[in-house]
């Protein structure tokens, strides 16, 4: 096997309310590489970090959720290509989810300006990249039957559940 290295980790955050499920959308700020983008967490892995663990630790930065507001941990089978105009190269990027608790609410690093909880089918329109619709789709389609769920589900020290 030859180990991959991925150049980032994004990770969306859902969930499950009376009314429905609900994505959390955050818009990257002024001073940024595309200001005003509605995204999911992402950045960047520090040397030796885990993949996995990198997704939790960017969640943790950018939104405050931790274990306390984690219900579960899902690697979404899905890995994106991207060029990337600023370094010139293509980049990758490894996708997670987490499921939080359904009165969970974020509280915003410098990195992001604005939150919103947003139905499954409206994040899924309102979606720029590609990438991005296929994550909700993959959410959608997966992560919201427990049954489907419990193949995708990652323990918090990013091993697999029941594995």
């Amino acid at each position: 096997m030859s180990p991959y290295r991925p150049d980032l980790v994004d990770c969306w955050i859902f969930r499950v309310t009376p009314s429905g499920a609900e994505i959390l959308l955050i818009r990257r700020a002024p001073g940024r590489i595309l200001p005003g983008l509605w995204q999911c967490v992402s950045g960047s892995l520090e040397g030796g970090e885990r993949v996995a663990l990198a997704a939790l630790r960017e969640v943790r930065e950018e939104t405050g959720f931790d274990a306390a507001t984690i219900e579960a941990f899902y690697d979404l089978d899905q890995v994106n290509q991207f060029h990337e105009p600023s370094v010139d190269a293509v980049l990758s990027s490894v996708i997670f989810a987490v499921r939080v608790r359904a009165d969970a609410e974020p509280t915003l690093s410098h990195e992001h300006d604005a939150a919103r909880w947003v139905p499954l089918d409206l994040a899924y329109d309102e979606s720029i990249w590609p990438g991005y619709r296929e994550s909700i789709a993959r959410i959608r389609d997966h992560l919201l039957d427990p049954a489907r769920a419990a193949w995708f589900e990652l323990a918090l020290d990013g091993s697999r559940v029941g594995s």
